[in-house]
């Protein structure tokens, strides 16, 4: 795998917002580079997977708690956030298990992932990250920000994004009953 064509970068503190918004903007510039065909498609997807997975695995444990603790965040809001990184993993998914990139497939299955991904970015720096930048101080944000960056390097280091450890976290997901399907499945 051609990881060496993206460097992620790995912070280690700063303001939590502020890190979180750094990842949303690399995560855009990695979607554009799937949709063209004289970019590294490979060590896009390879790289945009192992970002995306520690992104939000380290949210879901380190900032969403934190947040709902603090009662900047509703648990509503918490659990709405925690679906649709299901819903993005999904599509993740459906992306690595293409064989090739340069096929419809593939690119369909970037267009799925990109429609998922913007919508949940947009959302969260709305619902989540603007009350974060509102009700909790600065040295909370600090103190976030080193965990979730600690977390996020870890898992990072641990090879987060790869498809066998993506199928694990869809398939824990499914069992959470965190995406859309789940409510069909039950009901039938």
């Amino acid at each position: 795998m051609g990881m060496t064509d993206y460097e992620i970068p790995r912070p280690t503190s700063g303001d939590v917002v502020d890190l979180i918004l750094d990842d949303h903007r690399l995560f855009e510039a990695l979607l554009r580079d799937l949709r063209d065909a004289t970019a590294d498609r490979e060590a896009a997807r390879a790289a945009l997977a192992a970002v995306l997975i520690a992104h939000g695995e380290a949210e879901e444990s380190k900032v969403y708690t934190n947040l709902k603790r603090k009662d900047a965040i509703t648990a509503h809001e918490a659990e709405h956030g925690e679906e649709e990184h299901a819903e993005g993993n999904e599509a993740l998914l459906a992306l690595l298990e293409c064989k090739g990139t340069d096929t419809q497939t593939f690119d369909d299955a970037v267009e799925d992932l990109a429609t998922a991904l913007n919508h949940h970015i947009g959302e969260e720096e709305q619902t989540i990250l603007n009350p974060a930048r509102t009700d909790v101080s600065e040295d909370v944000r600090q103190d976030l920000g080193v965990k979730w960056a600690t977390e996020r390097n870890r898992l990072l280091e641990a090879g987060a994004g790869s498809i066998s450890n993506v199928r694990e976290i869809v398939a824990k997901a499914h069992k959470d009953g965190l995406l859309p399907a789940d409510d069909e499945d039950e009901e039938k």
